[in-house]
């Protein structure tokens, strides 16, 4: 799978005959067309609040179409997908990863009474890295890993380091060389930590870039073993590769890539903004989880915006969906929803192969307001399509310039309510004639200024940017995506579409070399006019050109 999973058990992925109780297709359902009727007919209701109190945070759905009758039938529709049991058996660490044969247990990982296993690890990694704060070690870290292995760590690191670290810490993840190139720049190899993260410990990108980072410690005349750390699933290939056994800390099988915050993933978080830092996270998440397994379903915050998904998505045809933190600290989350959101939920046919029937997981995009607003927000107020906001604000801000933060808040309440009010054309003209214009020109200018309204959207408050509340919102997101997995019948625990390409691509590496086989046996192809049959047109053309140097 991808370059943060394992490799898949042959034996678990055995064919096998679909179950008795394989869920019927979606669009088959009575409770699904129910569901969809309600939410065509529930008009918007930006009068009437609808808050959820939850750990960490405060969820204002009241951008988002509610009702008694949607709610109703969002919960028989919950019902007829078996969303209890499907809960019970992710939280249980079942094998809900149907199509790997696989747990995705990643709760466990931070849930306070976690197996043995979890918490001597847990503790190994803390005792290591209080090690090395009490003998001031390690003054630059080099983080290399990509996707999952690569975004949760980016974002703690970021969130809480953002007014800097006495450790300089880098992120490697690009297979471009440039990456690992200014990854290393600068830095003194006496005083640099190598940390290698892949659960399969296989994964190209982080093999080829820390090869670059081991022949630098070489070439320092260092001994690279001292200067490696390593998290992975595998802890023998990392072993065999030189890493030495008291810096291999362990992943387990159940733990999905872009799950795994919680594990020794976060090794390089903790040496940047300490231990305590990742266990609020894991506090936090903890919180969120058990609010996820108790609350009433009409209370219970990922629910509650999962079905306001469903909805956006699969039944007003909202294709995308726009993160808009309203606080700099949290640029990286936008590409850690989008990772989380769209490898999770990008599939179109459920877990029994048949196609699902509607669209499913959105395109997430966006970044921090207020640029966000100086970019793209104007697509997002008078657009032929826009698209659903998750606003996210920190009700208290860490730093000392209080008129900032006022700016800030007033900022993202605006844009919201904008998105919600709109304005009519009536509104405009009124507007034009208010500020001084004649009726010709208001009437010639007022259908520009005209907002449609009805946006859907979802603020998130947090009190104030902690680990705690960070936490809490990363489950929250997590448990949206699981719930919205359960209803559209999918998987959203695999990713065998980055697989496909993963495989070509080693194909090509090798016929993009001149002194391989492959190569010569393309050369003797094109040389006889004959085509090349492993490849299109296109793509036969760009691999003899750019083997030859990208001459024509």
């Amino acid at each position: 799978m991808t370059g943060d999973s394992a490799d898949p058990d042959p034996a678990a992925m055995s064919d096998r005959p679909l179950a008795a109780d394989t869920p019927a297709p979606l669009i088959d359902l009575p409770e699904w067309k129910r569901f969809a009727l309600a939410a065509q007919t529930c008009a918007p209701r930006p009068d009437a609040l609808d808050l959820i109190e939850a750990p960490g945070l405060a969820l204002d759905s009241s951008g988002q179409r509610h009702s008694s009758d949607l709610m109703a039938a969002g919960e028989a529709l919950l019902r007829a997908r078996d969303f209890d049991t499907q809960r019970a058996r992710l939280l249980a660490g079942e094998p809900v990863n149907v199509t790997e044969g696989r747990a995705a247990w990643h709760t466990v990982l931070r849930a306070p009474e976690a197996p043995a296993e979890v918490r001597a690890e847990r503790e190994r990694m803390d005792a290591w890295v209080r090690r090395a704060d009490a003998g001031r070690r390690w003054r630059h870290v080099v983080h290399v890993g990509i996707g999952g292995s690569d975004w949760g760590v980016r974002l703690a690191v970021t969130a809480f380091g953002y007014a800097g670290t006495w450790r300089d810490v880098r992120f490697v993840a690009n297979i471009d060389g440039h990456a690992i190139e200014g990854g290393l720049a600068g830095l003194d190899p006496r005083e640099t930590l190598v940390v290698l993260v892949s659960k399969s410990f296989t994964t190209a990108e982080t093999l080829e870039n820390g090869a670059r980072a081991r022949e630098w410690l070489t070439g320092a005349g260092l001994d690279p073993a001292a200067h490696l750390a390593a998290v992975t699933a595998r802890p023998d290939r990392a072993r065999a590769w030189g890493v030495p056994d008291d810096q291999i800390f362990r992943l387990w099988d159940w733990v999905g890539g872009r799950f795994s915050l919680w594990s020794a993933v976060s090794l390089s978080t903790t040496l940047a903004v300490g231990v305590d830092v990742l266990e609020g996270l894991r506090a936090g998440a903890a919180a969120m989880d058990a609010h996820f397994t108790q609350a009433p379903l009409a209370e219970n915050a990922p629910v509650r915006m999962a079905l306001a998904g469903v909805a956006n998505r699969s039944v007003l045809g909202q294709g995308s969906l726009n993160i808009a933190p309203y606080d700099s600290r949290l640029a990286n989350l936008v590409p850690y929803i989008q990772q989380l959101d769209m490898e999770s939920l990008g599939k179109s046919v459920d877990a029994a192969g048949r196609p699902v029937g509607v669209p499913t997981g959105p395109a997430v995009w966006g970044m921090p307001g207020t640029d966000a607003q100086h970019t793209f927000f104007q697509w997002m107020h008078q657009g032929s399509d826009g698209a659903p906001v998750d606003f996210i604000l920190c009700r208290e801000a860490d730093h000392h310039w209080p008129a900032h933060h006022r700016q800030l808040l007033a900022n993202c309440l605006a844009q919201r309510e904008a998105l919600m009010r709109g304005k009519t054309l009536a509104q405009a003209r009124a507007e034009c004639l208010a500020e001084g214009m004649d009726a010709a020109r208001a009437d010639w200018l007022a259908p520009h200024r005209v907002h449609p309204g009805g946006r859907p959207n979802h603020l998130i408050a947090l009190p104030r940017l902690s680990p705690y509340s960070l936490g809490a919102l990363l489950a929250l997101y997590e448990h949206r995506v699981f719930t919205q997995g359960v209803i559209w019948g999918i998987d959203p625990f695999d990713q065998w579409g980055v697989e496909y390409g993963k495989v070509l691509a080693r194909g090509i590496v090798a016929e993009l070399d001149p002194s391989s086989g492959q190569a010569s046996r393309a050369d003797t192809a094109a040389a006889s006019g004959a085509a090349d049959a492993r490849h299109d047109a296109s793509t036969r053309h760009w691999i003899e050109r750019l083997r030859r140097g990208g001459s024509p």
